[in-house]
């Protein structure tokens, strides 16, 4: 098995290098990256850090970090992007260099759309949604996200959990009952192919809703269809953070879960 190491980079070549990988993971020209090399390397200057992670000689995956507001004891994740399995890997490097600074938390957006990033942030490392940003960067012209609205969530992490260990806040993820009792919990909105989009429980602790299986392909091949979700997903999303739930679970069949702090307790 070829071994796999993560380190900060600092020179040009290695920060070209990292460009060209998110430009390949957003389908843009290498010519025009969505994060240029000459960028990176001035976040790297003004104290940031870009983790990269080399299988054997191979960039596997990479990410992107800097500090918050002076005296937040904050970190923000600008982008990551890595080979399935090398995530919760290149997460934890950036964790250490955070922490190393005196950062307690860890904070990033990424599209609500996405499941399976959801399921990352949410049970694999223990983050929680805290704000639903409506078409956080305006139009945008990837072969990702072009055509669609820019709709993100914001998640914060906890850095303060013993690394390695299982983050996993989302009890009910797996959980055979709770499962019942969101199939059991009144629907509230429609999704776009038909079945339900939304449920809420009659004690007003959690809010379900669903997303597609794979929004990405979804967009390529009916993109009225994908900003129909969107706009779905936005509307009941926008409602229960208004009225002070976060979003603290992602199941495998899709579906999120949202709950109020009181519901924790």
């Amino acid at each position: 098995m070829t071994p796999v190491s993560i380190r900060t980079v600092h020179d040009v070549t290695g920060l070209s290098a990292v460009a060209d990988h998110f430009s390949d993971v957003w389908q843009t020209p290498r010519s025009t990256p969505p994060y240029p090399a000459e960028v990176l390397h001035s976040l790297v200057h003004a104290g940031g850090a870009v983790h990269a992670a080399y299988d054997g000689v191979r960039l596997a995956g990479a990410s992107v970090a800097v500090f918050g507001q002076p005296a937040s004891r904050e970190a923000y994740s600008l982008v990551a992007a890595a080979d399935q399995g090398l995530g919760v890997r290149v997460k934890q490097a950036q964790r250490a260099w955070a922490v190393g600074l005196g950062a307690r938390t860890m904070r990033w957006t990424f599209d609500p759309l996405v499941g399976r990033n959801a399921r990352f942030n949410f049970v694999k490392l223990g983050a929680v949604g805290t704000e639903y940003l409506v078409d956080f960067y305006g139009p945008m012209a990837d072969g990702v996200n072009d055509g669609d609205e820019s709709d993100r969530l914001t998640v914060v992490w906890d850095l303060t959990g013993r690394p390695g260990q299982p983050y996993d806040t989302d009890g009910a993820d797996g959980d055979p009952a709770h499962t019942v009792e969101r199939e059991a919990a009144p629907g509230t909105h429609t999704a776009p192919d038909g079945g339900p989009l939304a449920r809420r429980d009659l004690g007003e602790r959690y809010v379900w809703c669903r997303v597609p299986d794979d929004i990405v392909a979804l967009r390529a091949a009916d993109p009225e269809l994908a900003l129909r979700w969107r706009r779905a997903v936005r509307e009941v999303f926008t409602k229960a953070f208004a009225e002070g739930f976060t979003a603290t679970g992602m199941s495998r069949d899709g579906w999120y879960t949202l709950t109020r702090p009181e519901a924790a307790a």
